[in-house]
């Protein structure tokens, strides 16, 4: 299937035609149309990606699911010392760490 193939049928499944699609992602009405026969940018993709929900990975077909949620998240554990946790880029305090790790015990 095509990256206009794919648009295509992900618009159809929310109701819009590509060019509903286009106006949604911010891009001129006949860009999708375009990308039959030329590359789209990367920027462009990424706004018609936001609208449809999908990843551009979807979009291009390197994957079949439509989520773009990362499939690749990291887990830790929390008694796990050598961890650094940080919020907003700052260090948590021990103390704060502690009250994390309490409240997510349910203690």
């Amino acid at each position: 299937m095509t990256l206009v193939e794919r648009i295509k049928e992900i618009s159809n499944k929310r109701g819009w035609n590509l060019k509903t699609t286009a106006q949604k992602a911010g891009i001129g009405i006949n860009s999708i149309y375009r990308w039959k026969d030329q590359t789209p940018t990367t920027h462009s993709l990424e706004k018609v990606a936001d609208v449809l929900d999908v990843s551009v990975d979807y979009l291009l077909g390197k994957t079949e699911n439509e989520n773009t949620v990362y499939e690749n998240k990291q887990s830790v554990e929390l008694s796990d010392d050598d961890v650094i946790m940080t919020f907003e880029g700052k260090p948590i305090p021990e103390e704060d760490r502690e009250l994390i790790k309490r409240l997510l015990r349910g203690k």
